[in-house]
C-alpha cells in the first residue's frame, strides 16, 4: 500500500510540554506540498489545542478529546461525535472537590483520582469509560476512542485507513495504531504499546519522528512497510492449523487447469479483502464474480448494462470503501481485449492519483497481458494485482517475474509446472512438483515456495469456506464440451436409442425427454453423481445429485427428472445468451 495519510498522536510523539516540535512542523509542511494528508489524533481538549498551536492549519483534520470531537482547520468547522459530559458527573466532581477539566465531550483528571472517579461513575450509573494517558485520565462516553474519531475524519475526507500510517507513544494509542494499515510506537514511549506495534520508531524524541517522515517522503514510491496484522484465511493445512496470507501490496498469481477452482480461490481472497475494507476492482470476463456484488460497497457494472466510462470509474473510486466487479460476459471475444486494455490504463491512472482501488483482480489474464504494451498499462511498482490464468506461460515474462505470491490449483500440464518451478527457483525434484500439483482435489490448492508464508516448501491446504455463493457461469460451464471418452452414455432404449451427453446442457436435454424407466438403472447405481464428481470435479453438485438418487431409491422422489434438471440449473446459472462465444482457449 502507498503511504498517503499520516495520523499522529500529539504529546510525547510530536510535541513536548504542549509545544509542536519545529522539525516535525517543517516536515508536515513538506508532506502537504507533496499531496499527503496529516491528521492530529489526541486526547487534548480542542480549545486547549487552539490556544497552544494557534489555527491548527498544519493539519488537514484534528481528532480531539480522545476521538469525541473532529475539526477541519481549513474550513474552521468542528463537530461532536459523542454527547457532552453528564451534568450529574460534573456536579458530583465539584461537590467532592475533585479537580477536572471539561471539554465538549470529555472530562480530564489526574490519573491518581481514578478510584474515586470510578466509584462516582458506578454510583451515578453512567455509561462512561476511563482512558489513561500516562499521568492523566479521560472520562468518555462508551464506544469512543481515537480510532472511532479517526475513522470519521477519514470518512469525511474520503480517505482510507489502509493508506494510513499512525505513530503514537502511550497507552491510549493502541486503538489508533490498530485502526491504520501500519502502526508505529516511538522507542521512548509505552513498553506495552511497543510490544503490539507493527514497528518501533527508535530515537529519543520528536526529532526522530521528523527524520523518519522525511525518509518516507524521499522514498520514490512511499510504500508502507509490511504489517502482519492484516491477513487472509486461506484454509487448513494437513495438520489442521490455519493457512493464511498477509495482506500486502504484492502481485499474486492463481493458476491451474481449467475447472480446477481458480476463480473460487480468487473469490475467497477477494471477499475477505472487501470485508476488511479494501477497495477492489475485479475484471471479470466470464461473469464468475457477480455474487461479490452483494458485499458492502461493491457494485456489479457491465453485464446486461453498459460498461463503465472513465467518468463513472472516477466517481466510483472517489470513495475508499467502494469496489466494483466489471462483468464482461456479454461482450464478444473481440470487444473484451480492447475494453480491458483501456480499463487497465484507466485504473493505473486512478491508482497513481488516489491510491484507489487498492487491488485489481484480472481473471483470464492470459488473454489480456501477453505483450509488453499490455504490461505497460499496469503499475507494477505500486503492485496490488491479482492475476488468474489457466496458462501462466502465456503471461508476459516481466509480469510473471513481478508475482511474489503464486497459488496453484490442480495443474496436470508438465510444461506449466516447469514454468512455475523456474519462477520459484526451488530445489525440489520435478517429480515432487508434478505429483503434488497434478493430484490436487477441487477444494485444495498449493502456495508455492518463496513468500514468507510458505518458506521454501510447497504449502498444500484445503480451502476455507466462502461467505458468498460461487455461481459457475452458464455459458462457461453448461456448454463446456467434453472429450468423447468423458461423455455420459445413457443406457440404450427403444425410444431414445443410444444417447450421449458431451456437456451438462446436453445432459439436462436428455433428462427432459427421458422417461424414468429409461434412467432407472443409472439412478439406482448412482451414475449421475459419480459422473459429475469425477468429470467436472464439482463435489457440491455431485453431492446434491447423490441425495436425489438416494431419495429415488427410497421411493421418496416422484419427479426425479425435474429435480435433477433443477439442481443443475440452480448450480450453473441460466441467463441471456452472450453475443458471441466466450474467449477462445
Amino acid at each position: 500500500m502507498r503511504f498517503r495519510v499520516l495520523a499522529l498522536d500529539f504529546d510525547g510523539t510530536i510535541a513536548l510540554d504542549g509545544r509542536l516540535d519545529p522539525e516535525v512542523a517543517a516536515v508536515l509542511a513538506e508532506l502537504r506540498a507533496e499531496g499527503l494528508v496529516s491528521l492530529l489524533v489526541t486526547g487534548r481538549i480542542l480549545n486547549d489545542l487552539r490556544c497552544r498551536l494557534g489555527n491548527l492549519r498544519a493539519f488537514d483534520a484534528v481528532v480531539a478529546e480522545e476521538g469525541a470531537v473532529v475539526a477541519f482547520p481549513r474550513s474552521g468547522t468542528s463537530r461532536r461525535l459523542a454527547p457532552p459530559p453528564p451534568s450529574a458527573l460534573l456536579e458530583a466532581l465539584g461537590a467532592r472537590r475533585l479537580p477536572f477539566l471539561a471539554g465538549q465531550c470529555l472530562v480530564e483528571c489526574e490519573a491518581a483520582l481514578a478510584p474515586a472517579v470510578l466509584a462516582l461513575i458506578r454510583e451515578l450509573e453512567l455509561p462512561l469509560v476511563i482512558h489513561f494517558n500516562r499521568g492523566r485520565m479521560m472520562i468518555l462516553p462508551q464506544a469512543t476512542s481515537k480510532a472511532t474519531g479517526l475513522r470519521e475524519a477519514l470518512r469525511t475526507l474520503r480517505l482510507s485507513a489502509h493508506d494510513a500510517l499512525a505513530i503514537g507513544d502511550a497507552e491510549n494509542d493502541h486503538q489508533l495504531l490498530e485502526a491504520c494499515e501500519l502502526g508505529l510506537a516511538v522507542g521512548w514511549g509505552s513498553a506495552a504499546l511497543k510490544r503490539v506495534a507493527d514497528q518501533v520508531l527508535e530515537g529519543a524524541g520528536p526529532p526522530a519522528v521528523a527524520a523518519y517522515l522525511r525518509a518516507q517522503l524521499r522514498s520514490p514510491e512511499r510504500l508502507l512497510p509490511a504489517s502482519k496484522r492484516h491477513r487472509l484465511l486461506l484454509g487448513r493445512l494437513e495438520d489442521g492449523s490455519e493457512a493464511f496470507l498477509y495482506v500486502r501490496g504484492r502481485n499474486l498469481l492463481i493458476t491451474g487447469d481449467p475447472l480446477s477452482g481458480k476463480s473460487w480461490l480468487a473469490g475467497l481472497l477477494a471477499e475477505q479483502l472487501i470485508l476488511q475494507g479494501y477497495s477492489l476492482c475485479i475484471v471479470d470476463p466470464e461473469g464468475d464474480y457477480s455474487e461479490l456484488g452483494t458485499l458492502p460497497g461493491m457494485r456489479v457494472l457491465g453485464g446486461a448494462d453498459p460498461l463503465p466510462s472513465a467518468r463513472e470509474l472516477a466517481r466510483l473510486f472517489a470513495y475508499p470503501d467502494a469496489g466494483a466487479v466489471i462483468d464482461l460476459s456479454r461482450c464478444s471475444a473481440a470487444e473484451k481485449p480492447a475494453y480491458v486494455s483501456w480499463l487497465l490504463a484507466q485504473l493505473s491512472d486512478l491508482r497513481r492519483r488516489s491510491g484507489l482501488p487498492h487491488r485489481v483482480l484480472i481473471d483470464e489474464a492470459h488473454y489480456f497481458l501477453r505483450e509488453p504494451a499490455d504490461v505497460a498499462r499496469l503499475d507494477l511498482e505500486l503492485g496490488g494485482y491479482s492475476l488468474v490464468s489457466y496458462q501462466a506461460s502465456r503471461l508476459h515474462p516481466s509480469l510473471l517475474a513481478s508475482c511474489r505470491v503464486i497459488f496453484v490449483t490442480r495443474e496436470t500440464d508438465p510444461r506449466e509446472v516447469q514454468v512455475l518451478r523456474a519462477l520459484c527457483a526451488n530445489e525440489e525434484v520435478e517429480d515432487t512438483w508434478n505429483g503434488m500439483l497434478g493430484k490436487l482435489e477441487v477444494d485444495q490448492a498449493v502456495l508455492l515456495p518463496g513468500p514468507e508464508e510458505a518458506g521454501q516448501r510447497l504449502l498444500r491446504f484445503r480451502l476455507a469456506p466462502r461467505l458468498t455463493h460461487h455461481v459457475r457461469h452458464e455459458h462457461k460451464y453448461l456448454d463446456a464440451p467434453l472429450a468423447e471418452h468423458l461423455a455420459f452414455r445413457f443406457a440404450p432404449s427403444p425410444r431414445l436409442g443410444e444417447r450421449a451427453a458431451r456437456s451438462l446442457r446436453e445432459f439436462t436435454d436428455v433428462l427432459e425427454c427421458a422417461q424414468v424407466a429409461e434412467i432407472d438403472t443409472h439412478l439406482r447405481r448412482g451414475d449421475f453423481s459419480v459422473w459429475v464428481g469425477e468429470v467436472f470435479r464439482d463435489k457440491v453438485l455431485a453431492a446434491r445429485l447423490g441425495e436425489m438418487e438416494e431419495q429415488y431409491r427410497l421411493g421418496r422422489l416422484a419427479d426425479v427428472n425435474g429435480a435433477l434438471i433443477h439442481a443443475v440449473h440452480e448450480r450453473y446459472r441460466f441467463g441471456a445468451e452472450p453475443r458471441e462465444a466466450a474467449l477462445p482457449s
